[in-house]
């Protein structure tokens, strides 16, 4: 099985709605700092500087008038576009034709050397190389900004006025572009002239003065890319498709932290004109048991400690931990709504921050726990003013696994006793008994064990409804389902041919179910979640029904489903958080996190059933 992430062949390009882009068509680039979107029509759409967090210089995808945008395209309509990754690497390549030639664009983040955990991140440089392939070409290079831009041209650069600059930002060209220094200038270039150009946000000057200067800088960050994938060991079902989703998750590293933050981007709609939209330019705790052992399992460990590490200082400091932080793992800022931007596609509002870092959320407790026990099993060291707090945490869930909270899916309603957060409380008992064993602390292995006991007995009471026969999404309420629930097996819960646990994902995909491969996370209508409107399906969901049908050995099937989420991928390899089962279209922020430790998790599981 393999899906060709290659050369393809040109296609027509795909008309805007609304005005707007698909989200699909685009690829990402960064350097450990920050990221930006491409377009297939070479566009830049999207880019936070000098961080992942940071204000967005441009952000057409949230408005096509004001939002800002980096274009570089010939004058005339274009009839034909392609996109690549270069193999192994965060370098796209992006062909142009019109009627008079073809231009090739180079585009990359410039890495500043080595690639792995704890490197430092790029000098905050953004080339791009335009080679014209054949013909001739007027090319028009246009730059905007989020809250506009102020170009001052200087001998070389030209230093641009921007209001969220913390430091200057600076465009510089290797040949003289008429009408540049208003940003919005053109320029003949014919068959085998290169123009190169280089956005710089870090402090100092550029070093690429010239076409080949950039050359060479795409040419060494393409090598350190590579270097850097051949780190991965991953050899199984659509090895090209894993590969790519660990080099997406190294973009989404926040490489001076080890932070991952869920999604480079903020306020894509889970449905288009609805009001769920979030930024996800954090990093949740509950990604990080996920996502480290994922990593792992494909043989990225330095990826995996550095996020556990950080993980382990941003939960265990003074006070209660919260689900989500800042690359610093502190609180973000309050959430506000954005009142100049329209949203894509005018689904408003804008949203910065996020409102959930405050949410009372029981399945924390697991989810810290179990970075804690993976950090443990690779040879972590857990002393006493360690062992201390993570006392605290296991003390936090045994007195708050009866209360009600805000789930997993971060209602903005009130809070109900959610089985998944009840299941992590019984994670979180489960491996400090492990933790416990594991560190000589034997004698504290008993009163964990007999906790993670309780917990789950009351758990499988509670939760089960004779009469559907299944499990339910809440304790002592019957009936709904919400997807969380095959999640169970995943965290060791309840084994995954257990009975009980096949009957419940087979009420999962009756009630959930949103085509052959999709599932929603829940049904608002049935689930309020105190926001108006639906979502589209959640791929990660998709991808835990996978690993169910692969535990409960109907792995014929697991196969199909797993083909058929793997052929949902965008022409560049990359998933969105969720996708309209109606039309097929990317919904939701992008790339996300998540949707790629679901695919390299679920390929995982098929090898080895090989």
């Amino acid at each position: 099985m393999t899906l060709d992430l290659g050369i393809r062949p040109f296609t027509r390009p795909v008309e805007a709605a609304d005005g707007y882009p698909r989200i699909e068509d685009h690829a990402l680039i960064g350097d450990g700092a920050t990221a930006a979107l491409v377009g297939m029509d070479a566009s830049i759409r999207w880019l936070c500087l000098p961080r992942f967090d940071g204000p967005a210089l441009f952000a057409s995808l949230l408005d096509a008038e004001r939002g800002g945008a980096w274009t570089v395209q010939p004058a005339g309509p274009l009839r034909e576009v392609r996109q690549r990754y270069l193999a192994d690497t965060a370098v796209v390549v992006t062909e142009l034709r019109c009627d008079t030639g073809t231009v090739q664009i180079t585009d990359a983040m410039v890495t500043g050397g080595a690639l792995g955990a704890g490197s430092p991140s790029g000098p905050g440089e953004l080339a791009r190389l335009v080679t014209v392939l054949h013909g001739e070409v007027d090319l028009r290079v246009r730059l905007t900004g989020r809250g506009g831009l102020t170009p001052a041209a200087g001998p070389d650069e030209i230093t641009l006025g921007w209001p969220g600059a913390a430091t200057p930002v600076t465009l510089t060209s290797t040949l003289t572009v008429d009408g540049l220094d208003r940003l919005d200038g053109s320029v003949r270039l014919g068959a085998g002239d290169r123009l190169g150009l280089v956005l710089r946000w870090a402090a100092g000057p550029t070093r690429l003065r010239t076409a080949d200067d950039v050359a060479t800088a795409l040419e060494a960050t393409a090598s350190a890319w590579r270097k850097w994938a051949a780190n991965i060991t991953y050899t199984g079902p659509y090895e090209d498709l894993v590969r790519r989703s660990a080099i997406t998750l190294k973009l989404c590293d926040h490489h001076a932290s080890g932070a991952i933050v869920a999604a480079p981007t903020s306020s894509l709609p889970e449905a288009i004109g609805g009001e769920r939209n979030w930024d996800y330019r954090f990093t949740w705790v509950r990604d990080a048991a996920y996502t480290v052992y994922a990593l792992r399992r494909i043989g990225l460990t330095d990826e995996s400690e550095g996020f556990l590490a950080w993980v382990l200082n941003a939960c265990l400091r003074d006070g209660r931990p919260h689900i989500l932080y800042t690359l610093d793992g502190t609180q973000p800022t309050a959430e506000r709504l954005d009142p100049d931007l329209e949203g894509y596609r005018r689904s408003a509002p804008v949203r910065w921050g996020n409102a959930a870092a405050d949410q009372v959320q029981h399945d924390v407790y697991g989810e810290i726990l179990d970075c804690a026990w993976q950090w443990v099993r690779g040879g972590g060291i857990v002393d006493d003013r360690r062992w201390a707090k993570l006392v605290e945490l296991a003390t936090a869930a045994e007195n708050n696994w009866r209360t009600p909270d805000h789930g997993i899916w971060e209602i903005r309603d009130a809070g109900r006793p959610f089985t998944y957060s009840v299941a992590m409380c019984q994670v979180a008992a489960d491996r400090m008994a492990r933790i416990a064993a594991a560190t000589g602390r034997a004698g504290e292995e008993g009163r964990w064990r007999e906790l993670a006991g309780t917990i789950r007995a009351s758990l499988l009471e509670q939760a089960w409804d004779p009469a559907a026969g299944h499990l339910t999404e809440h304790l002592g309420q019957p009936g709904t389902v919400d997807a969380s629930l095959l999640a169970l097996p995943l965290r060791r819960v309840l084994d995954g041919a257990d009975p009980r646990m096949m009957a419940t994902v087979d009420a999962v995909i009756d009630r959930l179910g949103a085509g052959d491969d999709l599932l929603y996370r829940y049904l608002p209508a049935e689930s309020p979640d105190g926001l108006g409107g639906e979502e589209g399906a959640f791929l990660l969901c998709s991808f835990w029904w996978v690993d169910n049908l692969a535990h409960s050995g109907r792995l014929a099937e697991a196969r199909e489903r797993f083909e058929r989420l793997c052929a949902r991928v965008n022409h560049v390899g990359l998933l969105p958080e969720q996708i309209d089962p109606t039309t097929g279209q990317f919904l939701g922020n992008f790339p996300q996190a998540f949707s790629h430790i679901g695919l390299i998790s679920s390929a995982v599981n098929l090898a080895r059933t090989r």
